[in-house]
């Protein structure tokens, strides 16, 4: 039996809030929990102490105590003070947003490097988080003429056990980014062009990469189902050669700084790529909120200048009377931290079944023996 959790959301007035911390639920699921119920309230700023105030953290408590619930998750990244305030309050596990996150990464990771990277993210979440987990720590013995006691000189330790843990993992991640630097530079010499998969979690990029390049690549209905990066050779005969195709990490609304510098070893093969293939699931109502988050991460590692190709992903989730006049066309796509906009080409395809996907061959054949995404006659626009 899956454990019970409430979910918890603050609107504090900000954008992109989940009103049915839809996205939330998915994660705790992934996670392998089961919510329960869900409670929003609106506030102007978080509570210093709570988060949520003293009076709803008082009906949270009641609710789980209805509701059998052993665990709280909060949609937003709580402080160490606060996590461990409404952990005394409520008496029962309280994590956040990051933490939910760092679980589903450590319980995906397949790769030596996947697993570094999850661990790196793990020791520098826990590291501001040493009093909460350790509150035991806090109590100081002494007596006369005796300044601290056991446990300050524990904690001391604790945290310097901690820090070296995240010297020695950023170390052997530095080796592994090498190892890939290597790699890139034999494939530059070979004259290959890259082609990197990204987009929201979700959004199909590992069925797209199956269908593209016959692999088993695993795939499923689920967010962050792949963390490790696969490349393959795609041979593209209209072009007469082979392009190396890589799937990445799906990226997520509000992904904690700690996990992009952690993968920032995986990531770097989008920002090392020819071409990014941006995959989309065009079935999604807020898709385009979610290629505002991607923009947003694509920019953070330095990739937001490698030519995009934006894949609409999931034709087959979609009517047939509401699919596009084209399967091929130009988008506006917006800047994600200023007002300027670029057109870029956009394709519809359903990995699922094939749709689009000749369309979308054709344009890799493009990119692979042109290099320049400028060159493609604009057509008109279609909305979905």
């Amino acid at each position: 039996m899956k454990p019970r959790a409430i979910l918890v959301g603050v609107d504090l007035g900000l954008p992109n809030f989940d009103q049915g911390l839809e996205e939330l639920g998915l994660l705790a699921e992934t996670a392998g929990l089961h919510p329960v119920d869900r409670v929003t309230c609106k506030r102007r700023a978080p509570d210093a102490a709570l988060f949520i105030g003293s009076g709803k953290a008082d009906e949270i408590k009641m609710l789980a105590q209805q509701l059998g619930a052993s665990e709280i998750l909060f949609d937003q990244a709580l402080s160490p003070a606060q996590q461990r305030n409404l952990e005394r309050h409520l008496e029962l596990p309280v994590n956040d947003r990051t933490l939910l996150i760092l679980e589903i990464f450590a319980q995906r990771a397949r790769s030596h490097e996947g697993k570094l990277q999850v661990e790196l993210a793990r020791l520098q979440y826990l590291s501001t988080r040493l009093v909460r987990r350790w509150s035991h720590l806090e109590r100081q013995t002494g007596g006369a003429g005796v300044r601290g006691g056991p446990g300050e000189k524990q904690i001391e330790l604790d945290k310097r056990m901690i820090g070296e843990a995240i010297k020695r993992t950023k170390e052997r991640l530095t080796k592994v980014k090498k190892q890939r630097q290597t790699q890139r530079r034999q494939r530059e010499r070979r004259n290959s062009f890259t082609i990197s998969l990204v987009g929201y979690t979700n959004a199909g990029k590992s069925t797209l990469f199956n269908a593209l390049v016959k692999a088993r690549a695993y795939a499923a209905d689920q967010l962050f189902a792949t963390l490790d990066t696969t490349t393959r050779q795609l041979y593209l005969g209209e072009a007469a050669r082979s392009v190396s195709l890589s799937d990445t990490v799906g990226f997520i609304r509000d992904l904690p700084h700690g996990l992009v510098d952690a993968f920032a070893a995986t990531l770097q093969e989008a920002a090392d790529a020819d071409l990014l293939l941006h995959v989309i699931d065009g079935a999604n109502p807020n898709h385009l909120e979610q290629i505002e988050q991607v923009q947003r991460v694509l920019e953070e590692i330095g990739a937001s200048e490698v030519p995009q190709i934006l894949v609409f992903n999931k034709l087959d989730a979609i009517e047939k009377s509401r699919w596009p006049l084209q399967l091929s066309d130009m988008f506006e796509l917006k800047d994600a931290f200023s007002d300027a906009v670029r057109r870029v080409e956009r394709v519809f395809v359903s990995a699922k079944t094939g749709d689009g996907l000749p369309l979308l061959r054709q344009l890799l054949v493009k990119h692979a023996t042109e290099g320049s995404p400028d060159d493609t006659p604009e057509t008109s626009e279609v909305v979905v």
